[in-house]
C-alpha cells in the first residue's frame, strides 16, 4: 500500500516513477483532469482488501464497490470528456461500476472463498442463518442462492441508472458503455438463472455472445433510453454521494 500511494503521488507530480503503468496514469491524469481524490478513492478499495476486510452491512458492501469499481467509472467518464462539475452524470458512471462489481462478486464467490475472502455482508449471512465462512457448504445452497439473487437485483437497478447516464455521452462512447453493460448484465443474469448450480463452474460470456452485445449496443446507442430503464433506476437505493459520506468500518 505504501508503494502504491508513493507511486501515485509521484505520477500526479509528473515525476518519473520507473513503472510504465504509473507513468502512463500520470500522463492521462494531466491530460484529462483526473484528480488525486479520484485516485485515492480507488486506493482505499485496495486498502480494504489488503486488510482482509469483510462488509458488515449492505452499506459497507456498496461502499467497497464504490471504491474498487464505482470510482473507476467516475475516472473513465472524466476521460471520456464528462466535466467534473456534472455530478449527476458522474454519479451514473459510478452506478455502472457498482453494477459491474456486484456481478463479479456474485460470480466469483467460490474463487473469493478459496482466497479467504467473502464480500457478502455479515448481516445478510446472519439473516439467512448462514455461519460466517460456511456460505458455500452444500446444505446452505438454497439460502445462498437467495442472497445472490438479492445482489443481482441491486446490480440491475444500478445498471438501469447507468444507462440513463450513458445517454448523455457521445455516440461512440455510449456504444462502448452499453456493450460493456450488456456483457456484465448477462453475467449477473446467468448466475441468477443457474441458481444453486451457479458455482459448479465459472460463469463466462462467450465471444459470440460478446459480439452479440456489441451489435445490440450499437442499436441501443442510436435510440432513446428505454422506459424500463427509467423504471428500474427508481429501485436504486444507494448513490455515490451517499456512499461517500462517513467512514468505512474497520
Amino acid at each position: 500500500m505504501a508503494r502504491i500511494k508513493n507511486l501515485t503521488a509521484m505520477a500526479f507530480a509528473a515525476k518519473p516513477t520507473g513503472d510504465p503503468a504509473f507513468d502512463g496514469f500520470g500522463l492521462v491524469a494531466r491530460e484529462c483532469g483526473l484528480t488525486r481524490a479520484m485516485a485515492d478513492d480507488v486506493i482505499a478499495g485496495f486498502a480494504l482488501d489488503a486488510a482482509d476486510w469483510q462488509p458488515h452491512s449492505e452499506r459497507d458492501l456498496m461502499r467497497y464497490c464504490c471504491h474498487v469499481a464505482g470510482a473507476v467509472g467516475v475516472m473513465m467518464a472524466v476521460i471520456m470528456g464528462v466535466p467534473s462539475d456534472e455530478k449527476d452524470t458522474l454519479d451514473r458512471a459510478c452506478d455502472l461500476g457498482l453494477a459491474f462489481q456486484l456481478a463479479n462478486i456474485a460470480r466469483d464467490l467460490e474463487e473469493d472463498d478459496a482466497a479467504g475472502r467473502c464480500y457478502l455482508p455479515l448481516e445478510w449471512l446472519a439473516e439467512a442463518d448462514i455461519p460466517p465462512g460456511e456460505h458455500l457448504k452444500p446444505h446452505y445452497r438454497r439460502e445462498l442462492t437467495a442472497l445472490v439473487a438479492r445482489l443481482c437485483r441491486i446490480a440491475r437497478a444500478h445498471d438501469c441508472a447507468a444507462r440513463i447516464g450513458a445517454g448523455r455521452l457521445k455516440l461512440r462512447q455510449r456504444w462502448a458503455v452499453l456493450a460493456a453493460a450488456g456483457i456484465y448484465g448477462e453475467i449477473a443474469s446467468e448466475v441468477e438463472r443457474r441458481g444453486a448450480h451457479a458455482w459448479d463452474h465459472r460463469t463466462v460470456v462467450s465471444d459470440l455472445h460478446k459480439a452479440g452485445w456489441i451489435a445490440r449496443a450499437g442499436w441501443q446507442a442510436l435510440r432513446p433510453v428505454a422506459a424500463e430503464c427509467e423504471t428500474g433506476a427508481k429501485a436504486r437505493v444507494w448513490t455515490r454521494r451517499e456512499l461517500a459520506a462517513g467512514g468505512d468500518r474497520p
